[in-house]
């Protein structure tokens, strides 16, 4: 949902096509801000440098031409032509007689007119000093006429037999000139160099705003692929379906073909979302079938028992107790499957790697069976080399992994059979060694459509394996423990007859 802020926000910034126009707009607005600043300042720059390089002696030829000073008087006759004869020839420069210490003697304007009464020594001194061959120019001086403007000068010492003495201090751009500079920034030359770089700008920005179209066209078209998959309840169809060439252009083609290739990813999860939900429901039936099962039977047996107390026989009621003690044992062994398999699909069981001899291990798992073996008649045994390496997992769950692939083989295995477990070490192109183990029997085999679905919870066929009326979660937890492992296992028929179970470890 929308804050308060966004909906109050004006409906033209909320395309990413209206905000890079509005910021096109502003950089647009701000470089030929800059771009006027910079040419009028450095025109005016270049101007006055030039001005005070080629005026930088006037000073010195005026006072060398002139007697400005009779003694400790001021030559006014003489000074007075001075000032006469330079406003004929240029009316832009304002000349000043100056003492040696700053001060204004003398000055060609009104004395209304004149805002200051002395002018700072030391750039008159610089230019004076090195003769305006080192400086940078343009120099600026005080203005007589400003308090805080500076301009452009020339200056001259001037002196009298030195009795005394002071300066010429000319100003080559006085207020004459200001009023000129600005008449001309009113001019039609200005106006039309303005008006020829707002036009230029605004083809420029034109131009910007058309490009910024053309790509965020795309950008509209991804928007409306994701819109229509979202309406369609993440169902695919072409119009949910990003449309680039056969390579990516550009980072938008990147993002619409990763879009794809999630919306893909997310319809092969809803379809496997689906398939898992009706296997789900699917096993609850048959966990509810084999819980029933031998509570129905457990129960039966019990309540006989409770009717017939009197009249039933030691053996009947050894008989009764026997059976009971049968359906509530495979009760508990059912139930401890359904919680360790919950345990491990939720991560709740964690596991201890560490490394283990797979060899010791298989040696007292076969132990343990070795009497429920014979007493089937059935001979089960251990192949494997002297000299195999450490597994690395967690010895707890590869035990119950023997342990239910040798209840498996027990039960499809008729009497005068054989199971037998072999330990082989090869080598994996991906990440080195790994320890093979193998559970073969001579039993029925594995029909070939039971082979797909052999390690499915709660599977069962009719035509399936002998014994197969039993619809444990074994396999199931074996290969669960085997992908936590990050491996898994393989169910095959052997050569001459009965199944075989491979998985592998990685070594140390």
């Amino acid at each position: 949902m929308m804050t308060e802020a966004q909906e109050k926000r004006p409906r033209f910034f909320k395309t990413l096509y209206s905000k890079l126009a509005f910021v096109l707009f502003l950089f647009a607005l701000f470089s030929a801000t800059v771009f006027l600043y910079s040419v009028r300042s450095a025109a005016q720059s270049y101007h006055q440098e030039i001005t005070q390089k080629l005026n930088r002696t006037l000073a010195a030829n005026i006072a060398k031409d002139a007697l400005l000073l009779e003694g400790d008087e001021i030559n006014r006759p003489a000074l007075e032509n001075i000032f006469h004869m330079l406003m004929v020839i240029n009316p832009n420069i304002e000349v000043y007689l100056l003492d040696k210490q700053g001060k204004i003697l003398a000055f060609s304007a009104a004395k209304e007119k004149i805002k200051r009464e002395a002018v700072d020594l030391k750039p008159v001194q610089a230019l004076i000093d090195r003769g305006g061959t080192a400086l940078q120019f343009p120099l600026y001086g005080d203005d007589p006429r400003h308090l805080s403007r500076r301009k452009i000068f020339s200056a001259a010492p001037i002196s009298t037999e030195g009795l005394s003495e002071g300066y010429l201090y000319v100003i080559l751009e006085g207020e004459a000139f200001d009023n000129v500079v600005e008449i001309l920034q009113g001019s039609y030359s200005l106006r039309t160099s303005s008006f020829g770089l707002v036009a230029s700008l605004s083809i420029a920005l034109i131009a910007g705003l058309l490009s910024f179209g053309l790509f965020t066209k795309r950008f509209k078209a991804l928007s409306e692929v994701i819109l229509n998959y979202t309406k369609g309840q993440f169902k695919r169809d072409p119009d949910s379906r990003y449309r680039s060439g056969l390579a990516p252009r550009d980072e938008i083609d990147q993002l619409g073909a990763h879009f794809n290739m999630m919306a893909d990813h997310i319809d092969q999860q809803w379809d496997e979302l689906k398939c898992s939900d009706a296997l789900r429901r699917e096993m609850v039936a048959n966990v509810s079938h084999d819980l029933r099962t031998p509570l129905a039977s457990l129960n039966g047996y019990l309540e006989t028992m409770l009717i017939k107390k009197g009249s039933l026989s030691e053996a009947e009621k050894s008989e009764y107790l026997e059976t009971a003690m049968r359906h509530s044992q495979r009760l508990g062994t059912l139930i401890e499957e359904l919680f360790e398999l919950a345990k491990l699909d939720s991560y709740q069981k964690l596991m201890e790697t560490a490394s283990f001899s797979m060899g010791e291990l298989v040696q007292d798992v076969v132990q343990k069976f070795k009497l429920s073996a014979r007493e089937k008649g059935i001979d089960i045994a251990a192949d494997y080399g002297q000299k195999l390496p450490f597994a690395l997992g967690d010895i707890g769950m590869i035990q119950r992994v023997l342990e239910n692939l040798i209840e498996n083989a027990l039960r499809h295995t008729p009497e005068g059979g054989r199971i037998e477990l072999a330990l082989l070490e090869e080598r994996a192109a991906s990440d080195g060694k790994r320890l093979v183990v193998k559970v073969s029997d001579t039993g029925s085999g594995i029909q070939a459509e039971d082979l797909p679905h052999l390690f499915d919870r709660f599977y069962r066929h009719p035509k399936s394996r002998q014994g197969g009326g039993h619809a444990g979660l074994g396999l199931a937890i074996v290969k669960r423990i085997l992908e936590l492992h990050g491996g898994g296992v393989i169910a095959e028929n052997g050569q001459d007859r009965g199944a075989v179970f491979t998985f592998n470890l990685p070594t140390v």
